[in-house]
């Protein structure tokens, strides 16, 4: 039964991932748009750990927990997110409803796990709309975007001690990305708007590896290190232009007359980065750690190369978190079997507009609620956060995501004693 609930689980989130529109952010204008956080509900409602492997959750960051589980794992998560926009001028709202991962773990052995997923790794989505009068001309631009990046992994770990594993992924990135801007001047004779789409697709391989650690500490308390480290890689574009003016009609556009260009083909490079984590804890009761994320300076993709106000320098993450189990197997309580979480992060994203620096801060909280099969669980999670600054007139996000996730547990390859 559970087989079956998840193969069509997997068909519907496919066919959603390509379809949704899962951005609603000016700053996902820059490079291949924003990065998704690679992580689960459990995760992200610690502010993001990925430090610790789990013997009935997913770890999806690193790679190397995969052999901690006992149960074949499978796990979709979903968010919405109301999001408040604000300028030193005006102030707008935004809401969206997404769909983060899809992802199935499969103990091979006792030592040996293989994993499948299937993630966003960038959105964009964004539609702005700018007045500029200058020497008596008035010149009206509108800019809008829209798609991104899927990623599609495959990953194996394998327990070299019981103290020590390794794991590693590899990942296939996908996705078109398209743009459109716009351009009006209404107090000179123009009869017509020009606009422009481009139209990039995107496609490559990239790779993730990564180390657990754990061990006791006075016999008692567990220690938790994790490492990953995922290199530099390429993807490749192909991009093509569409110049045309246009008329309107009511809301609609009508094309007068449309050239149609092939860019050509161009790569763009994902920078490597680094994650360091480490932490402290009682098992299946509480656990409290920090992480450390560096990711090299990004690049401007080829369709941008006429932005000058903006820049990418190296990001930075601080996560800190934790998770807390009143009493793990009571008989008697089902409260004191939920496990709370919170966290906080710290990141600096790497992008810079007008030499403002765009950093983003949140508070996540989070619980997880026991089901009645085999150790599933259902988990919930709360984030506030603001990202960007009014300063330079630029934009502050004000957010508030509301996230939750599913994960199912089941033994799978199960061999008959009798028959």
């Amino acid at each position: 039964m559970i087989k079956r609930f998840i193969v069509g689980i997997c068909l519907l989130f496919t066919a959603m991932v390509f379809s949704q529109q899962n951005n609603s952010s000016p700053y996902s204008y820059y490079g291949i748009g924003d990065l998704k956080f690679k992580g689960t509900v459990e995760n992200r409602a610690m502010g993001g750990l990925g430090i610790l492997p789990d013997s009935i959750h997913m770890n999806l960051q690193n790679p190397a927990s995969y052999s901690s589980l006992l149960l074949t794992s499978f796990t979709l998560g979903s968010t919405y997110s109301a999001t408040t926009l604000k300028t030193d001028a005006a102030e707008s709202e935004a809401t969206r409803t997404t769909l983060d991962y899809l992802a199935l773990g499969i103990p091979i052995s006792r030592k040996t796990a293989l994993a499948v997923g299937v993630l966003p790794y960038s959105s964009v989505g964004y539609r702005i709309e700018n007045t500029v009068v200058q020497d008596d001309t008035e010149t009206f631009t509108q800019f809008e975007g829209e798609g991104g990046l899927t990623r599609v992994f495959a990953g194996v770990s394998y327990k070299i001690t019981p103290k020590l594993s390794l794991g590693a992924d590899a990942q296939y990135n996908f996705g078109t990305i398209e743009t459109k801007s716009i351009t009006a001047l209404p107090s000179v004779p123009v009869q017509y708007p020009t606009r422009e789409i481009n139209t990039s697709d995107y496609s490559g391989i990239s790779f993730n590896i990564g180390a657990m650690f754990q061990t006791k500490i006075n016999q008692k308390y567990d220690w938790f290190t994790s490492a990953t480290y995922a290199p530099s890689s390429k993807l490749s574009s192909d991009t093509e232009r569409q110049l045309a003016t246009i008329t309107f009609a009511g809301s609609s556009e009508i094309i007068v007359d449309e050239i149609d260009v092939t860019v050509g083909s161009d790569d763009v490079t994902l920078p490597s980065k680094v994650t360091l984590g480490s932490g402290l804890g009682l098992k299946s009761k509480w656990f409290v750690g920090a992480e450390y994320t560096f990711q090299e300076s990004n690049e401007l993709g080829n369709r941008f190369d006429d932005v000058t106000n903006a820049s990418f320098e190296a990001s930075h993450r601080v996560s800190l978190g934790g998770y807390y189990t009143p009493k793990y197997q009571s008989f008697n309580s089902y409260f004191s079997k939920i496990t709370y979480r919170a966290g906080l992060k710290y990141e600096k994203t790497g992008l810079v507009l007008n030499n403002e620096s765009i950093n983003d801060y949140s508070i996540s909280l989070g619980m997880g609620l026991p089901l009645n099969y085999f150790s599933s669980n259902l988990n919930l999670g709360l984030e506030l956060g603001q990202r960007g600054t009014t300063n330079a007139n630029l934009v502050q996000e004000n957010y508030i995501n509301v996230f939750v996730s599913i994960s199912l547990n089941d033994r799978w390859f199960v061999k008959r004693k009798y028959d």
